[in-house]
């Protein structure tokens, strides 16, 4: 039941309601347990502040509070989720002023992380040891996902009818809620609905494997409920049996990524193949390897000026 909010009622109550009116329904789930996730902070460091006493300062005192425990990014995200609830309480006359002007972000220094994915020379060595049999299997599926660089839950919507042989594409335009009950899923984003071109070695294949498969119905899902975990530990026996890097079904996406710009594909064409929403993304996911290129193109630039 909903109860009417005043400029009395406690500021997470207020917050938590506003998440059921305005984002229950909305947002898609993985969204919405942000939401929630930050409910519950705001519940933990301002349990008695009322809607009438968040002022600019107990603002920027909570905001200060989640940023000792969270990169600057996440403090990002925390007031961006709660900034627009704190709009509506203006609006509604529960605010006489926004809270949020002005705010600084603060929050502990980004750790460096380094992607894990194969060379060339370790994906030819993992794929020549899939086991790829008649039916549908988990092999069958690293090797999609090598070949695509989709994301795992892209991969695990894909069905027959998504494919055209004929043209060499396969249309990437849902998602399946393995974390959750099963089904269908809008993709991540609207950058996320694309389509691939896809190599001859896997129109040959898989033309042979949907042939006689239901057009639209997953590939890959059975009865079963699909973990994540399960598909990883099926690739890091491979891993460990070739001798290479052990690797995730998300580090073979970045495997993906991380060839073609090796071998010279525009950021813009891998942004879209991946289905990112910005080119952004792709330059600060795969930074280091395009200082890496980076510094290639400079040889070269200084090889043909010296040539002149």
């Amino acid at each position: 039941m909903l109860n009417d909010m005043n400029k009395t009622s406690l500021f997470y109550e207020y917050y938590a309601q506003w998440i059921e009116v305005y984002k229950k329904g909305a947002i898609r789930e993985a969204t919405l347990a942000k939401y929630l996730m930050t409910q519950k902070w705001v519940e933990k460091l301002i349990p008695e502040v009322k809607v009438s006493e968040l002022t600019r300062t107990v603002y920027q005192q909570l905001l200060n509070e989640y940023a000792k425990e969270h990169e600057r990014q996440t403090t990002l995200d925390f007031h961006h989720q709660l900034k627009g609830a704190i709009l509506d309480a203006v609006d509604e006359g529960l605010l006489s002023r926004d809270p949020t002007r002005k705010a600084i972000i603060k929050g502990k220094a980004p750790k460096t992380k380094k992607i894990k994915y194969l060379n060339q020379f370790e994906l030819h060595t993992l794929i020549a040891d899939l086991d790829i049999k008649d039916t549908p299997n988990w092999d069958w599926f690293i090797l999609l996902v090598a070949k695509t660089g989709m994301r795992f839950s892209e991969a695990l919507a894909i069905t027959p009818e998504d494919f055209d042989f004929a043209r060499q594409t396969l249309s990437i335009s849902k998602t399946w809620d393995y974390k959750g009950d099963g089904g269908f899923l809008p993709t991540k984003n609207k950058s996320s609905v694309r389509k691939i071109q896809i190599d001859w070695q896997i129109v040959v294949k898989f033309s042979v494997l949907t042939k006689e498969l239901p057009p639209d119905k997953p590939i890959f899902i059975g009865k079963s409920k699909i973990y994540n975990s399960t598909v990883n530990d099926v690739l890091i026996r491979h891993c460990k049996a070739c001798g290479i890097s052990e690797i995730s079904i998300h580090g073979l996406r970045h495997t993906h990524a991380s060839l073609l710009l090796f071998a010279g594909v525009s950021i813009a064409s891998v942004a879209r193949r991946l289905g990112h929403a910005s080119m952004t993304t792709t330059q600060k996911t795969y930074l280091h390897i395009i200082q890496e290129l980076e510094n290639k193109d400079v040889d070269l630039v200084m090889r043909t000026l010296s040539g002149l």
